[in-house]
């Protein structure tokens, strides 16, 4: 490797406040995924697989943030069949990235303002006449939730860092 080269690789490398930020979205999904999943234990059987469902799919998307930062979220594993060790176009996966995100901070701001100004009539919507009526959830409930509202704009900035990087990525590697 020539002294050119380590230049390239130091320049390609996320900034350390982007790795933090990627590292904190899998932290600020957890307390709710895990608050989620004790209520496995505790509820009725009609919403266990939903529970588990949700918190899987939401620990599973905000872990998916790390692929901005590290390599494997570059280059398909070689492992994989047919497709193994290409390279993942960076285009999509920005704005796969920047939607989520944006809808993420959509969602929050919605309900930060509907919280506020009642918007929409506040209460549990079932589904069926006998479905039970439940409380509006309190801080006890709402703590757990909390951290969410950072993961959109985490997820944004990380996003934007890694369509910084990625034509440098691609010069590099390039022979």
């Amino acid at each position: 490797m020539s002294p050119t080269d380590s230049t390239r690789v130091s320049t390609t490398a996320p900034p350390p406040w982007a790795i933090w930020a990627a590292y904190a979205v899998p932290l600020c999904v957890l307390p709710s995924a895990l608050w989620r999943l004790s209520l496995v234990f505790t509820d009725d059987a009609t919403t266990r697989w939903y529970m588990i469902f949700l918190s899987a799919v939401s620990m599973a998307l905000a872990l998916l943030t790390l692929g901005l930062v590290h390599r494997w979220g570059q280059r398909l594993p070689h492992w994989v069949p047919r497709i193994g060790g290409r390279h993942i176009p960076a285009r999509p996966v920005v704005r796969v990235a920047l939607i989520g995100g944006w809808s993420l901070v959509a969602i929050c701001v919605y309900f930060l303002l509907n919280h506020r100004f009642h918007l929409v009539q506040s209460g549990w919507v079932g589904i069926g006449d006998d479905e039970p009526v439940h409380p509006t959830p309190g801080w006890e409930v709402l703590r757990y939730y909390a951290p969410m509202l950072a993961w959109g704009p985490l997820v944004i900035a990380v996003a934007v860092d890694y369509r910084r990087r990625a034509p440098m990525i691609r010069r590099m590697e390039k022979p």
